[in-house]
């Protein structure tokens, strides 16, 4: 009994799913970059309203210490208090814990006008520049325009511009621990590859 041969289609098929070759790996590893890249994360974006519907945190300048809220409180008080922030209205922000490094946000896309002092914004700094996501702390009028003043947790001192409302690319809204960490590795270890 002859065998059928299999068809471009079926061997191509058996190459991704079944063959586990090391060029079978690769090609899967390239499949999914692009099916995330190009398909899944802008699906997100669609769906949620926004262009980055999930940021990896690479900075440390949400973070609380691994503190309890009462001790980072204690440690930050002055300066919240002297902006008309209360700890009771502070524990009924969003995130107000805080967040750390290699966690990974899930942005929505809100109107600037539904931004208010509390929520934790993303918003692109300068085009060359990956964006920042901060705390909104306080929000000011110019030239009929209201913008926000952002500051991280961690910080001392507010950022040093205003957010203006087409700088704002989203509020975050779900947090993920450690899954960030995935891409700051892999973009660690492609500009690593880069500068050799």
């Amino acid at each position: 009994m002859k065998k059928r041969k299999k068809s471009v289609l079926g061997k191509v098929w058996y190459f991704i799913w079944e063959d586990n070759s090391l060029a079978s790996w690769l090609v899967n590893i390239v499949l999914a970059f692009v099916l995330v890249k190009f398909v899944i994360y802008p699906g997100l974006g669609l769906m949620l309203g926004t262009s980055y519907p999930v940021v990896a945190v690479v900075s440390g300048s949400m973070e609380h210490d691994k503190q309890s809220f009462d001790n980072w409180w204690q440690q930050n008080l002055n300066w919240y208090s002297e902006q008309g922030i209360e700890k009771e209205q502070f524990q009924d922000f969003h995130f107000h814990n805080g967040f750390n490094e290699g966690d990974i946000m899930v942005l929505f896309g809100f109107k600037p006008e539904n931004i208010k002092t509390g929520h934790v914004i993303v918003y692109e700094q300068h085009p060359d520049y990956p964006p920042v996501i901060h705390r909104v702390v306080s929000e000011e009028q110019e030239n009929a325009e209201t913008v926000f003043i952002t500051k991280g947790d961690h910080n001392k001192i507010p950022d040093k511009e205003k957010v203006s409302q087409e700088k704002i690319l989203g509020k975050a809204v779900i947090r993920i621990p450690y899954l960030g960490w995935v891409k700051i590795m892999f973009t660690n270890l492609v500009k690593t590859l880069i500068n050799i």
